[in-house]
């Protein structure tokens, strides 16, 4: 990342020039429960480094299944919030992900949401292959995806010029590029990681902040929620994200 870079301006949730949300309730409360359950089976005992913390929310939900729990966050205003509310239980260090000496190397790293804001992907994909990335470690690495229906409507409405366009939101908010299953692991490949699995997560045919409207009523049950993510496995290249299982080559 760019030392030019506000990262605590890109941390801000609204977005003023398009007036814009960034951060949505679908991805708290449905798209990152849904990702511990595409993680959990493949989850190393040990060591956890998470690249990019944001706030602490996804944080959280991993920390009933590690004691050694790293996160690196190149917003201190972010870090700070993140302390209020998870107090001790996780070792933060403030830095960007090209300048960071870490101690050890991690039986698990995640990064979620992440790739698509670094200026350099391979680089820093590369770090965590070679110096990172414990004997048997893996990474486990998901990026939105361009293909997701609901990004498809868009341009098909006019709203966003193709698939894998960055908008004026998501550049407000860091994004670099958007990804897409064949991209993402294009990059993985170059620097040198071993892709064992790949999936997507969760089938999305709307926008987030239709998402958002919904799940304030009875219209959407749990047992849609789980149907949206079954069907994401069957069709990963239609899903809201997509996932990759990497190890050390």
């Amino acid at each position: 990342m760019s030392d030019k870079r506000d990262f605590n301006k890109e941390l801000d949730d609204l977005d003023n020039r398009v007036n814009e949300k960034y951060a949505y309730s679908f991805d708290f409360d449905v798209l990152h429960p849904f990702m511990i359950k595409s993680f959990e089976p493949f989850l190393n005992a040990g060591s956890l480094l998470e690249l990019g913390s944001y706030k602490g929310d996804f944080t959280k939900r991993l920390l009933p299944f590690f004691d050694d729990v790293t996160c690196v966050e190149a917003s201190d205003l972010a870090i700070s919030e993140a302390k209020e509310r998870l107090g001790g239980r996780v070792k933060y260090v403030n830095d960007t992900f090209e300048r960071v000496n870490l101690p050890k190397r991690y039986d698990n790293i995640i990064m979620t949401h992440v790739l698509e804001h670094i200026d350099d992907p391979v680089l820093v994909l590369k770090r965590i292959n070679e110096e990172w990335l414990a004997d048997g470690g893996k990474l486990f690495l998901v990026v939105p995806n361009a293909n997701a229906p609901s990004r498809q409507i868009a341009v098909k409405m006019g709203l966003i010029s193709h698939n894998s366009a960055v908008t004026p939101a998501e550049a407000e908010h860091g994004h670099r590029c958007t990804y897409s299953l064949d991209t993402l692991e294009r990059d993985a490949v170059t620097a040198g990681l071993n892709v064992t699995y790949r999936t997507g997560i969760f089938f999305k045919a709307l926008a987030n902040f239709q998402w958002d409207r919904l799940l304030q009523t009875d219209i959407i049950s749990k047992e849609y929620l789980d149907g949206c993510f079954q069907l994401g496995q069957q069709y990963p290249d239609l899903c809201a994200s997509i996932f990759l299982l990497c190890e050390k080559e």
